[in-house]
């Protein structure tokens, strides 16, 4: 098809209930893969960028008229980028130029250390996957196993240790919050850089923040559920675990209270990614009853490429 004249502009934090709302339109109209979970774009937009560049810098909207029909997420992980086209344009020129922008933005903004711009595909998504190859992009690895369970039943009550408890996040957390995210993935969040780059930022609700708080008052453990009610999907993303409260059923026990809430809300499905190498994630989710539906590849380019497309 032809594609039509598209607009691009700078993302504000105004525009993510319109984004939302396109986005599991998509879902809707053909399923998951090439999207993704809505929750995972407050997540990307906000937690994996930190709020160290402003948000439209490094997060572009493309429209025709006044419809969302793009998305870029650049630079995510210093290296990465993330574009997400309408269904009708997949496949199209209109897709090419999406993804030769966003390698352009991440590319001009990469660490001299850095050599390849990156980017994931979901593995059914075949459309992606030739586009990527035409435009010069290789696969290096699987990225991501992509799980799901439904819900079908009630979900089984959380056990926990003596002296520990569940409960919503508070902004007064902030500081435990970043501190329990740099035990669980190695990071260097601090308190106030997490409270104004994630807790006060569009799509954040601390009630959704589920954490385990133990007996002297530290969070041992949270994670962050997210959910699409036009589709009737949940979603976790992150899940962590303080290093000092590991192997405890923390994890565990925090995501089986965010689903009894999720089940509660009439979600049917509930979906969580996860790196494919990291086994204690995989013993978990499959515990859990979180069987791999899919998986995502890492495509690579180097930068500056020659012969670009």
């Amino acid at each position: 098809m032809t594609a039509p004249r598209l607009q691009l502009r700078p993302y504000t934090d105004a525009d993510l209930p319109r984004l939302l709302d396109t986005f599991a339109g998509w879902i809707a109209e053909v399923g998951r893969c090439g999207y993704d979970h809505v929750g995972e774009l407050p997540h990307r937009i906000y937690e994996n960028l930190r709020g160290r560049r402003p948000v439209g810098e490094l997060v572009r909207l493309w429209e025709a008229g006044d419809e969302i029909v793009g998305l870029t997420i650049n630079l995510r992980f210093g290296a990465a980028f993330d574009v997400f086209t309408a269904p009708a344009l997949r496949g199209t020129e209109a897709e090419r130029e999406m993804i030769r922008t966003a390698y352009q933005i991440t590319g001009e903004r990469l660490a001299a250390s850095e050599e390849y711009v990156l980017t994931d595909v979901f593995d059914c998504d075949t459309t992606r996957i030739g586009l990527l190859t035409e435009l010069g992009f290789t696969r290096f690895r699987t990225w991501d196993d992509v799980r799901e369970r439904r819900l079908t039943e009630p979900v089984a009550e959380p056990v926990l240790p003596d002296g520990f408890r569940v409960r919503g996040a508070r902004l007064a957390d902030a500081d435990q919050l970043a501190e329990v995210r740099n035990h669980s993935f190695g990071s260097d969040w601090t308190g106030p850089e997490y409270r104004s780059a994630v807790m006060t930022r569009p799509g954040y609700d601390p009630d959704r923040e589920v954490v385990v708080e133990a007996p002297d008052g530290r969070i041992a453990a949270f994670t962050i559920y997210w959910v699409d009610e036009r589709n009737r999907t949940g979603h976790f993303e992150p899940v962590g675990t303080h290093r000092e409260f590991q192997r405890r059923g923390l994890a565990r026990a925090a995501m089986l209270y965010a689903m009894r809430r999720m089940w509660d809300a009439g979600i049917t499905l509930v979906t969580v990614n996860h790196n494919a190498e990291n086994e204690p994630a995989r013993r978990l989710y499959e515990s859990l009853g979180f069987a791999r539906a899919a998986q995502t590849y890492g495509y690579r380019r180097p930068w500056p490429a020659t012969g670009r497309g």
